[in-house]
């Protein structure tokens, strides 16, 4: 009796398919970014603080802020130039009260300093103030401050009705023998730039009146007077 053979039939392995070098680099980085990827999320940079009128520095460009941010700015800025603007009017304000006070010829006290110089280049004054020019001294009304420096000159401004201008003054003298008070009255007649002196004199106890300046006395002799400084000098 014959037995069935079984048939081995050899079954040749199929070669394995490998990918390019080139294929497999691409493969592997595309899975390793995917899997580094996976469950993160894109960190936020750091959040700048709200611009307000008193913390605005002007860092952060104008149209990166919000419109209540730019109300904010417009009104630092607005508060910011209503400051200059005062700055420049208190400014202007002083350097025009110096001016008209100290610094213009027509000052208060260039009239006054012109005076005393008068009385200490006068031989009769210096006489009988003490013999010594350089010890005369001026000063303003006496007040509770021992500075001389302190106490001011009494002094008015008047317009009359013909629109002449006055300027009426008197202060102390005082010498190392003997102590005064001068008179100061000055004319700016209507449509003129100077003034004219009307009269100076210092008053002396115990002496005559002395006469610097006298309109009155210098009318009836006719003498032309000279300009300087705006002031007419006899």
């Amino acid at each position: 009796m014959m037995k069935p053979t079984t048939a081995l039939l050899a079954i040749r392995p199929s070669a394995s398919i490998v990918a390019p070098p080139s294929l497999r680099s691409l493969v592997l980085a595309r899975s390793y970014a995917t899997q580094n990827g996976l469950g993160t999320a894109a960190a936020p940079g750091p959040r700048r603080r709200s611009v307000t009128p008193f913390n605005d520095d002007g860092y952060v460009p104008w149209n990166e802020l919000s419109a209540g941010e730019k109300a904010a700015r417009a009104t630092q800025q607005s508060f910011n130039l209503g400051m200059i603007i005062v700055g420049l009017v208190l400014t202007g304000g002083v350097g025009y009260f110096l001016w008209t006070d100290v610094f213009s010829p027509d000052s208060k006290i260039s009239h006054f300093n012109r005076a005393v110089d008068k009385i200490k280049k006068d031989p009769r004054c210096i006489e009988i103030l003490g013999g010594d020019a350089k010890k005369i001294t001026a000063h303003g009304e006496e007040t509770l401050n021992k500075w001389r420096r302190a106490r001011p000159v009494a002094s008015s401004e008047r317009t009359d009705a013909q629109g002449n201008e006055h300027l009426l003054m008197h202060f102390h003298v005082d010498g190392p023998s003997q102590n005064g008070i001068a008179q100061l009255h000055m004319v700016k007649r209507r449509g003129q730039s100077d003034y004219e002196y009307k009269y100076l004199f210092v008053d002396f106890k115990g002496h005559e009146r002395i006469y610097l300046e006298n309109a009155d006395a210098k009318s009836s002799t006719g003498k032309k007077q000279t300009s300087f400084f705006g002031v007419k000098w006899g």
